[in-house]
C-alpha cells in the first residue's frame, strides 16, 4: 500500500480567526485595527440579530444565513444508554452562493493555486 500515507502537513487545514479577518479588513481599508473591529463586529452582531429575528441574511455572491428547524426526537444518553427526549430548535445554516462555489471550485492557476479575486475596497467618500 505504497503511497496511501500521506504526511501529517496534508490534514492540516488553514484557519481564518476573527483576529485574522480584522487584520485584514484593517490591511485592506487602511483603517486601524480598532476601526476595523468595530465594522467586524458589527457585521457579525448584525448578522445574529437578524437571524435571532427570524430573518434571512442575504449577501449575493457570498450566500446567505437563515434558521433551520430541528423536529424534536428520541436520543440517547451516551453515559447511561437510556433514551431521552431531544427538544425542537433552531440551529443557523450557511448556504453559499453561487459565485462563492465558482470560486471555491475555479480551475487552478498555472502556478497550481487557485485565482482568487483581489480585495478591492470601494472607495471612501471623504
Amino acid at each position: 500500500m505504497e503511497g496511501f500515507l500521506r504526511p501529517a502537513s496534508f490534514y492540516v487545514e488553514a484557519l481564518m480567526t476573527k483576529a485574522d479577518l480584522v487584520e485584514e479588513v484593517s490591511r485592506v481599508s487602511e483603517l486601524t485595527k480598532k476601526d476595523a473591529e468595530l465594522i467586524v463586529e458589527t457585521v457579525f452582531l448584525s448578522v445574529i440579530r437578524a437571524l435571532h429575528a427570524g430573518d434571512k441574511v442575504e449577501l449575493r455572491g457570498f450566500g446567505s444565513f437563515r434558521l433551520r428547524r430541528r423536529e424534536p426526537r428520541k436520543g440517547r444518553n451516551p453515559k447511561t444508554g437510556d433514551r431521552v427526549d431531544v427538544p425542537s430548535k433552531h440551529v443557523p445554516y450557511f448556504k453559499p452562493g453561487k459565485e462563492l462555489k465558482d470560486i471555491i471550485n475555479a480551475s487552478a492557476g498555472t502556478d497550481g493555486e487557485t485565482v482568487l479575486p483581489e480585495a478591492d475596497p470601494a472607495p471612501v467618500a471623504s
